[in-house]
């Protein structure tokens, strides 16, 4: 039985209980007055209807009980009854701005998913000789939209990707989410350096952030026999080939998007070899931070023997139920991977 079951079971289970000690026990105790539970427990996650059908049955079970223990015309009975009465209302309250509240928070949820569905379009599925697949799973508490981004464009330069995560949550992560894409759709077109590209999204970012905010971003470019790495303080890809598995650190630190008022140095984009066959997953920390019932991380390089299967998107739709099955629940921050599967011509 889901919890959602049991808290709705709850109140009735409170008023059977009532009913069957004080049977027992008769008048000599007196758990008449804790019939309001009932109507108390309904608030919790039923709406003001049920909350007061639950308070009617209250008081329809407090007459007769009172018969049975000697009590009616009594002052206690009035009493238990006019509690039982201010309880139901005080629950009916309580479960309408309940209700309200929840319908307030998936309001704004929805608003934030439909800008995160505009800002991140469709990702092209064949680029060159690459394959690509994508997966993306937000989160699932109250008003936890994140802001990751990723993005694939093909350019006179080759194929261009970008992943990244925005500091924070809401639609202000979002907003900083459009300020990166549209930059980085804009530089990746003009800039003949992948160095330029992220030059020009960190003075983009320059102008729209505002004190520590910051954004963890991997830029990458796709060339004959290998891939073009720039990391801006972003979880390493994990690099697959037929020989083995390993992440592909940066060779050298870097701070993230936003922080280069600092004045450290943008590092040079490093290359990783990537051949005929091979592939590199990209992803957010929202899939390496999730934790199993244990706190225990996931261990995506122990999983990556699911991204070898035939089709690019089979594979990685495989990998993110893997990923759903540790978590056994909702997810506390978005996950975005993006996996690119190298193919002859």
């Amino acid at each position: 039985m889901s919890s959602q079951s049991i808290l709705r079971a709850l109140p009735f289970i409170a008023i059977l209980l009532v009913v069957v000690v004080d049977l027992i026990t008769g008048p000599r105790v007196g758990f008449l007055a804790l019939l309001t539970l009932g109507p108390a427990f309904a608030s919790v996650a039923g709406g003001v209807r049920r909350t007061a059908l639950v308070g009617v049955l209250a008081l329809a079970i407090c007459v007769p009980l009172a018969v049975y223990d000697g009590l009616l015309g009594r002052t206690s009975n009035y009493l238990t009854l006019a509690a039982i009465v201010g309880v139901t209302a005080a629950s009916m309250l309580a479960s309408r701005l309940r209700n309200r509240r929840e319908r307030e928070l998936a309001n704004l949820r929805l608003v934030a998913e439909a800008a995160q569905r505009v800002l991140l379009r469709p990702v092209p599925r064949r680029a060159s000789d690459l394959r690509i697949a994508l997966s993306y799973t937000s989160a699932a508490a109250e008003a936890q939209i994140g802001g990751d981004l990723y993005e694939v464009v093909t350019t006179p330069e080759g194929v261009r990707i970008l992943i990244g995560d925005v500091q924070g949550k809401g639609l202000e992560a979002v907003e900083t989410a459009a300020w990166v894409l549209g930059a980085f759709r804009e530089a990746a077109y003009d800039q003949s350096e992948l160095a330029g590209v992220v030059e020009r999204v960190e003075t983009s970012l320059a102008r729209h952030l505002s004190g520590e905010k910051f954004v963890t971003a991997i830029l990458a470019e796709v060339h004959d026999g290998e891939i073009s790495l720039l990391n801006c303080g972003h979880p390493a890809p994990l690099v697959l080939r037929r020989d083995g598995v390993h992440f592909a650190e940066p060779q050298e630190e870097a701070l993230p998007l936003g922080l280069g008022a600092l004045g450290s140095p943008r590092p040079k984009p490093h290359r990783v070899p990537f051949g005929e066959g091979d592939q590199i997953l990209f992803y957010t920390d929202g899939v390496i931070e999730c934790r199993d019932r244990n706190g225990h991380f996931y261990p995506l390089a122990e999983r990556a023997h699911l991204l070898r299967g035939a089709d690019p998107q089979v594979a990685l739709d495989a990998l993110r139920a893997d990923l759903l099955r540790h978590v056994g629940g909702p997810f506390l921050d978005d996950a975005a991977m993006l996996l690119l599967r190298r193919h002859p011509g």
